[in-house]
C-alpha cells in the first residue's frame, strides 16, 4: 500500500476501520458541533455508539473538519500500546501527525501481513480437519458395512427360527381342531340342557306373572276404594269451610264493616319516604334455598315480601355497580310480584349518604332508602313489626342479627339464593 492510499476510511483494512469507529465512539461526547446524524449517539454507552451508529460515524468523517476535532479529542487520550498495530493505525488516521501517512502505511503492510498469516494457519487448520472428517467418514463406512453383516446373519437366524414355529403352530392347529370338534358335540348337549331350562323357566315365569296380574287388580281395587273415601273426607271439609264462609259474611253483613284499605306498613314507609327517599325504578334479583317453598308463601292470601336490597344484590351481582345492582333487582322483582301479587317493598341501606339516587319502581314494587342515620335492617324491623300476628310477612336476608329480631316478630326468613333460584326460572 503506497502512503496516499489509506486517506480515505474506505481503504484502510477491517480491523483499522472498526478500531477507528470504536476510539471516535469512546470521545464523541466531547466533540463539540457534531453532525446532526451522530449528535444523538453521543448521549448513549461507548458499546452502543459503536455497534448502533457505525456507519452514521464513518459517514461524518468523510467531513475533515469533523475529521479534525474528533483527532483532537483522541489525541488528548492516552496513547495505545505500540505492538497493537490496529490501535496505533486508528489513533495516526484520526489524529494525522506529521509523517502520520508513511507510519500508517508501515503499520497497514503489518497488519496484513499478520491477516495473510492468520489466513494460511487458518486454512492448514481447515485442512487438517477435513482430512480427520475423511478418516472419520471411512471409519464409520467400516463399522457401517459391519454391523449389515452382523444384522444379515441375525435375520437368516431369526428366519429359519419363524419357519420353525410356523411348522409348529400348524401342528398346533390342527390338534385344536380336533379339540375343536369334540368342544362342537359338547356344546349341542348344553344348548339342549339350556332349551329344557329355558322352557322351564318361561312356565314358571306366566304362573308368575299371573299372580302379579291378580296384585295389580286388586291394588286398582283398594286406590279406588281409597279415592271414594278421599272423596267423602273433601265434600265434608268443604261443607264446613262454606258454612264458616257463610257464618262469617253474615257477622260482617250484621256488623256492618267496611272493606279493608291500606295496610299496616303504609305508616312506617310514609315516614322512610319523608325522611328523603326517592321512590326508584328498574330491576332486580331473586333467590332460593327452596324456592318452590317460597313460591307457595308468595301465592298465599295477602302475602308481604321484604327483601334486604344490599344484601341481596350484593350477593347476586357482586361485581357490578351499586346502581346496576338496584336496576336489576326490583326488575327481576317484577316478574315475581306480577305472578304472584305478593305486596313487595325493597330496602336500600343509605345510612351514610344524604345522596338518593332516583330509581324506577316496577309495578308492584316500592323501593325504600332507609333515612339519614338509620340502617336498612332497622327499617325492615319496624316494617315487620307494624304486621298483625297471623299475615304471611316474608323477610329476604343473609343477616343472621335481623333474620333473629324478625322471626320473633312472626316473620319467615328466606335465604337470598331462594329468591335468586326463584327469579331466575
Amino acid at each position: 500500500m503506497s502512503a496516499a492510499e489509506p486517506l480515505e476510511l474506505a481503504g484502510l483494512p477491517e480491523p483499522v476501520r472498526t478500531r477507528v469507529v470504536a476510539q471516535v465512539a469512546d470521545v464523541l461526547p466531547d466533540v463539540p458541533t457534531l453532525p446532526p446524524a451522530v449528535r444523538r449517539l453521543a448521549t448513549f454507552a461507548p458499546a452502543r455508539r459503536a455497534r448502533l451508529g457505525a456507519s452514521a460515524i464513518a459517514e461524518a468523517l468523510v467531513d475533515d473538519e469533523v475529521r479534525e476535532r474528533v483527532g483532537v479529542q483522541v489525541a488528548a487520550r492516552p496513547e495505545p500500546d505500540e505492538a497493537d498495530d490496529v490501535a496505533v493505525a486508528a489513533r495516526l488516521w484520526l489524529t494525522r501527525p506529521d509523517g502520520w501517512a508513511e507510519a500508517l502505511a508501515a503499520r497497514v503492510a503489518r497488519i496484513e501481513e499478520s491477516v495473510t498469516v492468520g489466513e494460511s494457519r487458518e486454512l492448514e487448520r481447515l485442512r487438517k480437519r477435513l482430512a480427520d472428517a475423511e478418516q472419520s467418514v471411512r471409519e464409520l463406512r467400516a463399522a457401517q458395512q459391519a454391523r449389515e453383516d452382523e444384522l444379515r446373519a441375525e435375520h437368516q437366524a431369526e428366519h429359519a427360527s419363524l419357519r420353525r414355529r410356523l411348522g409348529e403352530a400348524r401342528a398346533a392347529e390342527r390338534e385344536s381342531r380336533a379339540r375343536a370338534d369334540r368342544g362342537e358335540a359338547e356344546v349341542a348337549r348344553l344348548r339342549a340342557e339350556t332349551e329344557s331350562r329355558v322352557a322351564a323357566l318361561e312356565k314358571e315365569n306366566r304362573q308368575l306373572r299371573g299372580q302379579v296380574e291378580r296384585r295389580d287388580a286388586e291394588g286398582v281395587q283398594a286406590r279406588r276404594d281409597a279415592r271414594t273415601e278421599r272423596d267423602e273426607a273433601t265434600v265434608r271439609a268443604r261443607l264446613l269451610l262454606e258454612s264458616v264462609i257463610d257464618a262469617a259474611t253474615g257477622l260482617r253483613r250484621e256488623l256492618g264493616l267496611p272493606t279493608v284499605e291500606g295496610t299496616p306498613a303504609d305508616r312506617v314507609e310514609a315516614d322512610v319516604a319523608a325522611a328523603g327517599v326517592r321512590t326508584p325504578s328498574s330491576a332486580g334479583a331473586l333467590g332460593a334455598a327452596d324456592p318452590g317453598l317460597l313460591e307457595q308463601y308468595l301465592h298465599m292470601p295477602r302475602a308481604r315480601l321484604l327483601v334486604d336490597g344490599y344484601n341481596v344484590s350484593k350477593r347476586a351481582w357482586p361485581s357490578s355497580s351499586l346502581e346496576a345492582q338496584r336496576n336489576r333487582l326490583t326488575a327481576a322483582l317484577a316478574a315475581l310480584v306480577a305472578r304472584t301479587g305478593a305486596e313487595t317493598t325493597v330496602v336500600f341501606d343509605a345510612a351514610e349518604t344524604d345522596h338518593r339516587p332516583p330509581v324506577v319502581a316496577p309495578r308492584g314494587v316500592r323501593v325504600l332508602y332507609s333515612p339519614r342515620g338509620v340502617i336498612a335492617d332497622d327499617v325492615i324491623r319496624d316494617l315487620v313489626a307494624v304486621e298483625p300476628t297471623g299475615r304471611v310477612v316474608l323477610v329476604v336476608t343473609a343477616d343472621r342479627e335481623i333474620a333473629v329480631d324478625v322471626a320473633r316478630d312472626g316473620a319467615r326468613v328466606v335465604d337470598p339464593d331462594a329468591l335468586l333460584s326463584l327469579i331466575a326460572r
